[in-house]
């Protein structure tokens, strides 16, 4: 426990909102986007959704004072959706009202594949009139494929990332060639969406996504290339270096651990690269 407390240290940006603004103002000054993310998810009671929600209220206020160059993420069961999914929509209906004021964009995360559809039709519901928000879909699910093409059809912002959870081969690829091939086919069906996000540190991905936008007649200025707080921070810089756009997703909070933890226990593969990247 004190090993993984010791590493996650890496790749928090800090206990509060107010830490993690520092970090995003250096980033900034690198020329680096940034997306928070206060972490907390299955949230078991109304109290404790309430006060995220609270949080998330704060740090919009705080992104707006600080002129940062910063989007939000957020997870819906950290609003209560498993509690109550109106009352959850409420909550987030807040924070939209809010980040709508200051034109701050909002990233509704993806979550296990127990939430994928609910967290899909919230989307799509909120943004009839919320239209300043986006969504992520995991290319290791099988269904991806359908979903990637309707949101592109209905010119959705998508953040395409590999996934976290541990999924039963019935929803998932087990297998890691399987999704990196899947990844590769979402991104260039992607590139016909809204602004698309590649979220990857797979340097095999990131190079098949840009070679595809290229070939699409899409400049780098078209889509993101997303990365870990913590990660590969050398790669950033490279990546900013030759004309990309990145984004950071930043993460702040004292609920690190099932955000670290999964990352480790659900794919070794994860803890390999952790270690390979710690000094970077």
């Amino acid at each position: 426990m004190r090993l993984l407390t010791f590493m996650a240290r890496r790749f928090v940006a800090g206990d509060t909102v107010e830490e993690a603004i520092l970090q995003v103002k250096r980033l900034n000054s690198e020329g680096i986007k940034a997306t928070l993310d206060n972490l907390g998810e299955e949230c078991r009671s109304r109290e404790q959704a309430l006060a995220a929600r609270d949080e998330y209220l704060k740090m919009l206020e705080r992104i707006n004072e600080a002129k940062l160059d910063c989007n939000v993420s957020l997870k819906l069961t950290q609003f209560g959706l498993a509690i109550d999914e109106a009352f959850c929509r409420e909550n987030v209906v807040r924070i939209l009202e809010k980040a709508q004021t200051f034109g701050t964009f909002v990233r509704i995360d993806m979550e296990g594949s127990a939430y994928t559809q609910k967290t899909l039709d919230m989307f799509h519901d909120l943004r009839k009139t919320y239209p300043h928000i986006g969504i992520v879909i995991q290319a290791m699910l099988h269904r991806s494929e359908k979903d990637v093409s309707e949101l592109a059809a209905a010119g959705c912002c998508v953040r395409l990332c590999k996934g976290a959870y541990k999924e039963p081969a019935a929803v998932a690829f087990p297998d890691k060639r399987d999704v990196n091939a899947n990844y590769d086919k979402l991104a260039r069906m992607l590139l016909k969406a809204r602004n698309p996000a590649f979220a990857t540190h797979d340097d095999d991905r990131i190079a098949a996504a840009a070679a595809a936008a290229k070939t699409a007649g899409l400049p780098k200025s078209g889509y993101e290339i997303q990365m870990l707080y913590g990660l590969r921070a050398r790669r950033w810089r490279e990546l900013v270096a030759q004309g990309h756009v990145v984004r950071v997703y930043t993460p702040y909070g004292t609920h690190w651990f099932p955000y670290f933890y999964r990352r480790i226990r659900e794919r070794k593969e994860n803890l390999l690269f952790v270690l390979r990247n710690y000094f970077d």
